[in-house]
């Protein structure tokens, strides 16, 4: 079984896919940069045994990660409680599948690159890939399947938060679909403005993308909010909350092959 890694800035996922290419587990934990190989291994491995899975049934290991810190504690988690050297992506000699045609490849954020193998894989280039993560990520992946660029805004909950920390009358809110686009109170006003805020930002640049791009460009989504999103606008085609984890267990099995 493969023990797949993906680490951003707010969550971590660890997946377990058998050699179908099957998700048998699913779990995730705040990104914390501080937690050691022990206490990711004693949480790991208590969930792993809630569903049947045993320490030796890992063979293999991958990881991918956007905060550098993560890594050390990771890669010896994975040696020390699974007996395996784990690619990670990003280190030389792990072969992706796509090249990165930007002025700096090594800018790009390991998750975007295997948002964009999955992405190709399963449907095909010319694409734009949204990820509602930390940060409202818009990738392009051209006709050959490559990383052509992409656009970094505020993430939704990001957004949230600094308006409640920099305007003092403000309170917190939730992220949820208001009824109508006018807020007739505090709260309605400010989830109105953050979701149809995002919405129009997600039309406009979807537009603009395709526009300079010179392609009719199918749209996917992923991230947490990805589903609420996708059902306000027509612009997205498909929403695929597995799109990373695929992305590494494809990356696994092109360098094994």
């Amino acid at each position: 079984m493969l023990l797949a890694i993906d680490t951003g800035n707010t969550n971590t996922v660890f997946s377990v896919f058998d050699d179908q290419g099957q998700v048998k587990g699913e779990w995730r934990a705040s990104t914390t940069s501080n937690r050691t190989s022990d206490e990711h291994g004693v949480w790991l491995m208590r969930l792993m045994e809630l569903e049947g899975i045993k320490a030796s049934d890992i063979t293999d290991a991958i990881i991918a990660t956007v905060v550098p810190a993560t890594l050390r504690s990771l890669k010896i988690l994975c040696e020390k409680y699974f007996k395996t050297d784990p690619l990670v992506v990003g280190e030389p000699g792990v072969y992706l599948g796509v090249e990165a045609k930007i002025d700096n490849p090594q800018e790009v954020g390991a998750d975007r690159l295997v948002n964009a193998v999955a992405a190709n894989a399963k449907y095909g280039g010319p694409l734009i890939c949204i990820d509602f993560g930390t940060a409202t990520t818009f990738d392009v992946i051209d006709h050959d399947g490559n990383y052509a660029g992409g656009v970094i805004a505020p993430g939704i909950n990001l957004s949230l938060e600094a308006l409640h920390m920099a305007a003092a009358k403000l309170p917190r809110v939730a992220v949820e679909r208001p009824d109508k686009v006018i807020g007739t109170g505090t709260v309605s006003a400010m989830q109105s403005g953050i979701y149809w805020g995002y919405v129009s930002m997600i039309e406009g640049m979807v537009a603009r993308i395709r526009e300079e791009f010179r392609a009719d460009m199918d749209v996917v989504a992923t991230g947490g909010l990805a589903p609420m999103f996708s059902e306000a606008t027509q612009l997205i085609d498909w929403t695929d909350s597995d799109l990373t984890l695929r992305g590494l267990y494809l990356i696994f099995q092109n360098n094994r092959a």
